[in-house]
């Protein structure tokens, strides 16, 4: 049997990912890194996206309270080699400790654009203004 190539990510860098996300919120928590911008700046994980081989970890992150992300993720990226130092405690299980790449997560800022649009009275008007009355059921047919 030939394994089906897909772009899906494995449940094995799922798993993975998902440990090296909480590892790396505690490493930040603790304030193990000493960078001014990082310890006085509140920093949300939300997902770490693995590599097929496990060797690179993308860290997706948003800098709360700050409207420039810049900055917060450009003093990441400069730290990330003892971030990945710090993690060797809490991901001992593993071969290789990845590679760690800081994103901008761009999520938050999508849903705010789709919610926008949502309530936006082009919408309103297409959705008859009263979306539930449509999704209950066409009692009209």
């Amino acid at each position: 049997m030939s394994k089906a190539t897909s772009s899906a990510p494995s449940q094995r860098m799922l798993r993975v990912g998902e440990q090296v996300r909480a590892a790396i919120t505690q490493v930040l928590q603790r304030g193990e890194v000493r960078d001014d911008l990082i310890e006085k700046t509140v920093i949300s994980v939300s997902e770490v996206r693995m590599s097929p081989d496990l060797k690179i970890a993308t860290a997706y992150v948003t800098p709360l309270g700050l409207p420039d992300h810049e900055a917060v993720i450009e003093a990441l990226n400069r730290n990330a080699k003892y971030i990945r130092g710090r993690l060797g405690g809490q991901l001992r299980q593993m071969k290789y400790m990845p590679e760690v790449r800081f994103r901008d997560d761009t999520s938050f800022d999508n849903y705010k654009k789709i919610d926008q649009l949502l309530k936006s009275p082009e919408v309103q008007r297409d959705l008859g203004g009263n979306p539930e009355s449509k999704a209950s059921g066409d009692e009209q047919e």
